[in-house]
């Protein structure tokens, strides 16, 4: 692919993620040749198993990859195209890293907008250093913000034309239950996206990735395999639960008059008894428990920020999974449903959601 052509797909699936911004030409730059760099790096799935350097590691995670692949045309009726037929060895922890800033007494995430993708509430780099930047100069406007390390991203069906989403080695790795869940997050989004919308659209992915996930495990995963995930998905549904329940006790604790003296301090009480729960949540999961996902590090710094961060995947999901029974478990009904709420004004279809009944 000639140089100047692959930055042009570049700019075109940094705009349509998100990953791009108009008003700052240096944001937009970094966004595209960061997204190029990445594509460069891509071959296809076959290539890499025809390598002789590649390690049997390696070729296993693959192979299991391109199963999950298969399984969520198959059995999730998600997306049959070029996404994640190809792998890429990035050699850093993360694709990208978002940033994700709320004011002092809000739970309101920041949006930026884009073409196509439209408003979103976080804003994405490359390279970790400028992502913290960003951070620094958000946080002298007073505002609060939250860094996270994100393994993948999507460009919402847009390049499949041109080699589609890889895989990457900021992921390919992850336990087996972990790895089906992100593969099926993404494709998700494939096939459900609303602009302007970023807590419709990730709480979706997000159910898909577990009704997914573990009909996944529950047809192919070893015992092994399920146990892992049983505990690892036990430790993060109860920290989630933590979260949302110390969240709602923000919210309302904003939405309350106080001066502002008054709101700061009863702020700083809501914080500590959400980290004194979590110590407690902690300690129950005994010292074997690996600290697989930060929580330690997320409680530690956690802000308004980062529980407007996290809501985005968890506020709708009850809602979603609701949804899916109703539907029977049709996977081909469930995503007509979806796009039948999708049509609907943003508070339309979050109040159903929220509304609907749980059996």
């Amino acid at each position: 692919m000639r140089a100047g052509r692959a930055v042009r797909l570049a700019l075109a699936a940094a705009a349509l993620t998100g990953l791009a911004g108009c008003a700052n030409l240096d944001y937009y730059w970094q966004s595209a040749s960061g997204h190029w760099q990445l594509m460069r790096a891509a071959r296809p799935v076959e290539a890499w198993m025809e390598e002789t350097q590649t390690s049997e590691a390696l070729r296993r995670r693959l192979r299991l990859a391109q199963r999950m692949r298969a399984f969520a045309v198959s059995e999730l009726h998600l997306p049959d195209n070029a996404s994640y037929r190809r792998y890429a060895e990035l050699g850093r922890r993360a694709a990208v890293w978002t940033v994700v800033a709320a004011p002092e007494f809000s739970l309101e995430a920041r949006t930026w907008c884009f073409p196509v993708a439209g408003c979103v509430a976080y804003r994405g780099y490359f390279l970790e250093d400028q992502a913290r930047a960003e951070a620094a100069a958000l946080q002298a406007q007073g505002l609060e913000t939250h860094v996270q390390a994100v393994p993948a991203y999507s460009t919402l069906g847009w390049m499949n034309w041109a080699g589609g989403d890889p895989l990457l080695d900021t992921f390919i790795h992850f336990p087996e239950g972990e790895l089906a869940r992100l593969i099926f997050h993404e494709l998700a989004h494939q096939r459900v996206y609303v602009a302007d919308d970023t807590v419709f659209n990730e709480s979706f992915a997000t159910a898909v990735e577990r009704l997914g996930g573990e009909r996944w495990l529950a047809l192919h995963g070893s015992p092994a395999a399920r146990a892992e995930y049983a505990a690892f998905d036990g430790r993060r549904r109860a920290f989630r639960a933590l979260v949302r329940a110390s969240g709602g006790e923000l919210a309302a604790l904003y939405a309350t008059p106080a001066g502002e003296s008054e709101r700061r301090a009863r702020k700083q009480q809501a914080l500590q008894r959400f980290r004194a729960r979590y110590a407690a949540l902690r300690a129950g999961w005994g010292d074997g428990a690996p600290r697989h996902s930060g929580y330690d590090a997320w409680v530690a710094q956690a802000n308004n920020a980062s529980f407007a961060a996290q809501a985005a995947y968890d506020e709708l999901v009850p809602g979603f999974e609701a949804l899916f029974e109703r539907e029977g478990r049709d996977w081909r009904r469930f995503y007509d449903a979806v796009k039948r709420l999708a049509e609907q004004p943003q508070e339309a279809r979050r109040r159903a959601l929220k509304e609907m009944p749980h059996g």
